[in-house]
């Protein structure tokens, strides 16, 4: 599968087993971002808990491999290496492995088992129906975005600057992101996040997935979120 976080021994130009070595060689340190555990998870109904238990492997890989890579290119610049082939092919890969770690986490964050319900006296469910003309409107658009053909994420983003929500494609973890915006909402539609339970029914994860989301946790990224002006 393609969701799968890719072992840097298969990128171009770099000898990651030398790489690796140095680092090590390095003073050993606390390591900056820590795998979140989301075993309560576990029992959501519409998520068969193998299907759970892989997934949260393989957002563990992401994390194990933002750390290596901040690592390794931190070194590099001591090193002065920051000319080479290797520092270039690396500087872009970081952004791919950083995105597949937070965007699970903001993922798992806003799922919750047996789902809890959207207040709809909430400001955030005014704006939702202002911005989109009405509840219905929007989730017909989120929901559409996870159908189309692609691997990637449907992120409910809202732009501090205007004040607009906007559903957004992101494919694979790096590109469509909104600039400055806030994800509100995340659902992953990752071959992963579906297919050994629903094989290529990807409506009806679409499906369970709204059943499980914790609509408390969107409110509250909706009320934090900053204001900003440019």
């Amino acid at each position: 599968m393609r969701g799968v976080a890719l072992t840097f021994l298969s990128l171009p130009f770099v000898k990651f087993s030398n790489l690796f070595s140095q680092t090590k060689q390095k003073k050993e340190r606390v390591m900056p971002y820590e795998a979140k555990n989301f075993d309560h998870l576990l029992g959501t109904p519409g998520f068969s808990d193998q299907l759970l238990k892989n997934h949260f492997t393989l957002y563990q890989g992401y994390v194990t491999n933002t750390n290596k890579l901040a690592d390794i290119l931190a070194q590099m610049v001591k090193e002065g290496k920051t000319g080479t082939p290797e520092y270039a092919e690396l500087k872009r890969r970081f952004g791919w492995e950083f995105n597949g770690m937070r965007l699970h986490e903001y993922y798992f964050g806003n799922m919750i088992k047996g789902g809890k319900e959207l207040d709809k006296g909430s400001a955030f469910y005014k704006k939702l129906t202002e911005d989109f003309g009405s509840y219905e409107n929007w989730e017909k658009d989120f929901k559409a975005s996870g159908t189309m053909r692609g691997i990637g994420w449907v992120v409910l983003y809202l732009d501090p600057i205007a004040n607009r929500l906007f559903n957004t494609w992101i494919n694979e973890h790096d590109l469509g992101h909104l600039a400055g915006s806030i994800p509100l909402l995340i659902m992953d539609v990752f071959e992963h996040a579906y297919m050994i339970d629903y094989g290529l029914k990807k409506a009806d994860y679409i499906e369970a997935f709204f059943k499980a989301i914790d609509w408390s946790v969107v409110v509250n990224r909706f009320n934090n979120a900053p204001k900003v002006t440019l």
